[in-house]
């Protein structure tokens, strides 16, 4: 098994796409190992996107994830990055396909409801900044 994060992002939770999005990863058959709100501040924005720091987005974007409360959730599945990515679709709701989350919810490549870790690696690490184990409660 496999883990990756989901973060519905402020747009998300401000149009009020929450239960939505849980509901579409129950049905994909994810394991909801971990489920917080949280508002990031500007220093666990930077953090967590600290691989965009030196691109012309970074402040735009911490500002983005720290405008209001985001969702955090610990999911787990067989291929589960590959299969979350598929699911929520292309970074840009315009290129993504129809019925993914960011097509059905995103309103553009800046604000695009949703993240995705992009590798298992990332997932496990992305996890470890919101969630420590004791938190993660497997349904085996």
């Amino acid at each position: 098994m496999e883990r990756t994060l989901c973060i519905i992002k402020p747009d998300g939770v401000e149009k009020g796409y929450i239960g939505a999005i849980i509901s579409r990863i129950e049905k994909e058959g994810f394991k909801i190992l971990g489920l917080k709100r949280a508002r990031l501040t500007k220093e666990m924005a930077e953090h967590f996107y600290d691989i965009h720091r030196e691109r012309p987005f970074f402040n735009d974007l911490v500002s983005y994830m720290t405008r209001g409360p985001v969702v955090l959730i610990a999911l787990e599945h067989e291929n589960a990055v590959s299969h979350w990515r598929t699911v929520i679709g292309a970074t840009n709701p315009e290129n993504a396909d129809v019925g993914t989350i960011r097509k059905l919810y995103g309103n553009n490549i800046e604000e695009n409801v949703v993240h995705g870790s992009d590798s298992a690696e990332n997932g496990k690490l992305e996890i470890g900044v919101f969630f420590s184990e004791a938190e993660l409660i497997s349904q085996q």
